[in-house]
């Protein structure tokens, strides 16, 4: 289950999950991205990940699979999460999006607004 944060606006989505991510539910955020795409050329993404977040299989083979055909419309990746684990993920997984252009970061739920003013600036 996903939420789009009210803070969303102009090219920034910022959006929350808190269950299991399905394939209508991923379709449903990728025409989200694809119409901000249209609409301001490149985009930027704050995602909180709650404690019980999941993504089925099919779900996650499509978002990289967006995500490879749609790397040069992202400008910063915000990965908000107290997850020791998604953190070290994301610190790798940063040093390959700087590669091709795109900023990634991992901030702890308790700096979400340092978060959102970063992917706003």
């Amino acid at each position: 289950m996903y939420t789009i944060l009210p803070r969303s606006r102009g090219p920034v989505l910022g959006v929350e999950i808190t269950g299991k991510i399905e394939m209508d539910q991923e379709k449903e955020l990728i025409a989200k991205a694809e119409d901000l795409i249209e609409d301001h050329g490149k985009i930027s993404v704050l995602v909180v990940i709650g404690e019980h977040a999941g993504v089925s299989f099919e779900a996650a083979a499509a978002d990289i699979k967006w995500v490879l055909t749609n790397m040069q419309h992202m400008n910063k990746v915000a990965i908000v999460t107290d997850s020791k684990l998604l953190a070290a993920l994301v610190a790798v997984d940063a040093t390959f999006a700087r590669m091709v252009g795109i900023q990634e970061k991992h901030f702890d739920k308790a700096d979400i607004e340092t978060a959102w003013h970063w992917v706003e600036s």
